[in-house]
């Protein structure tokens, strides 16, 4: 996240405490909170209205971010740190082989 957006999430507390959520429920019986299924509820109808597919859900976006970062080089470490991987073997599973990429083109 880059450090402006994540300045900007932080400014957008008002007086909310450090320990307060940055992204609240209206409803007060969930104490303020969002739960899981809101968040999936939320993040398929954002979906939806977009055109993608209904099977979206917060772990495809999380999915989705590994998946772009390796692609765009970003350092596997960095995001095994990144996404609170205990080991760099479980962030390997989104280094996928691409179609037109092959081992022999670093050979020159």
């Amino acid at each position: 996240m880059p450090k402006s957006l994540y300045t900007e999430l932080l400014n957008s507390r008002g007086d909310a405490g450090n320990l307060e959520s940055i992204f609240r429920s209206r409803k007060k019986s969930d104490g303020g909170r969002l739960n899981p299924i809101s968040v999936t509820q939320m993040v398929k109808a954002a979906a939806i209205r977009v055109g993608l597919s209904d099977k979206a859900s917060a772990h495809w976006l999380r999915h989705c971010h590994a998946s772009h970062a390796l692609n765009r080089g970003a350092p596997i470490h960095l995001l095994s740190q990144t996404l609170g991987h205990a080991s760099v073997a479980t962030t390997s599973k989104y280094l996928h082989a691409k179609p037109n990429d092959s081992s022999g083109l670093y050979l020159t």
